[in-house]
């Protein structure tokens, strides 16, 4: 990245954390620089123009310089556009942030991924019912960051048929299943899908809940193979379950989802 200034740059807030006495480390998301990390110098001060601008989930304008790997946030507006997410959307809102986090590399523009990012967050933060968008979005991130397989051909190279069933394995080609080995080691690194479900996987278009369950056990065995230490956001949802805690308490209420929508 070029050490002159950037200004204006639409971008996402992923995390932030305090630094020194009161200045936040931020970790953002950029159209044309990808992820960078900024410091905001004095942003925790309580009468810091910065306060209630560097918020998740909605876009903001950000301008900083510097030529190391933490740039100095010069300037930061909040764009707007759609309401901060509540509830169960919250949650799937820490979980996206924090797959962008774990599964891109700083500095390295995809401005495709960025569009893709920033459509996701307006569903979740607009529409209720936003499985079918976290699928599309998991897929995505995998095909941009370079994770996800060819789910298009077989290990012959044949095209996927729909009425076909395959085995899958992260970082292996697709198996028909009446070729798989049945042993139970490869049972447990794998899972068995319609080549329907893999089609429409990768259109990002569900004809029905089948196909949306099956993308979420493709995806959640590709992104656990990747991102081995788990993910924060979906354990802290699990653990709210177990303890009867309703997530939707989280904001206003909305219509409810099922518990493996992240």
């Amino acid at each position: 990245m070029s050490n002159h200034r950037i200004n204006h740059e639409p971008v996402f807030m992923l995390a932030s954390a305090p630094w020194r006495e009161s200045s936040l480390w931020l970790e953002v998301y950029s159209r044309r620089y990808g992820r960078v990390a900024l410091l905001a110098r004095s942003a925790r001060k309580r009468m810091s123009e910065l306060r209630g601008v560097l918020v998740p989930f909605v876009p903001m304008s950000a301008s900083w310089y510097g030529s190391q790997e933490l740039k100095t946030l010069h300037r930061a507006e909040w764009l707007g556009g759609w309401p901060q997410p509540q509830g169960r959307a919250l949650f799937s809102g820490l979980y996206v942030n924090e797959l962008m986090l774990k599964l891109t590399a700083r500095e390295d523009p995809l401005p495709e991924l960025y569009d893709t990012f920033a459509d996701t967050m307006q569903t979740l933060c607009r529409e209720p019912n936003h499985i079918a968008a976290l699928r599309r979005f998991e897929w995505q991130l995998l095909r941009l960051s370079g994770y996800a397989p060819d789910l298009m051909h077989d290990i012959h190279g044949n095209g996927i048929d729909p009425d076909t069933r395959y085995w899958l394995r992260p970082e292996e080609a697709l198996l028909p299943l009446t070729e798989a080995d049945g042993s139970g080691s490869q049972q447990k690194s794998g899972i068995a899908v319609n080549g329907s479900s893999l089609i429409q996987l990768c259109q990002g278009k569900f004809s029905d809940g089948v196909s949306l369950q099956q993308a979420l056990k493709i995806n959640r065995l590709l992104i656990d193979f990747h991102i081995p230490e788990g993910i924060k956001s979906r354990q802290v949802l699990q653990q709210l379950q177990q303890f009867d805690l309703d997530p939707m308490s989280f904001g206003r209420h909305e219509a409810a989802e099922p518990p493996q929508a992240v």
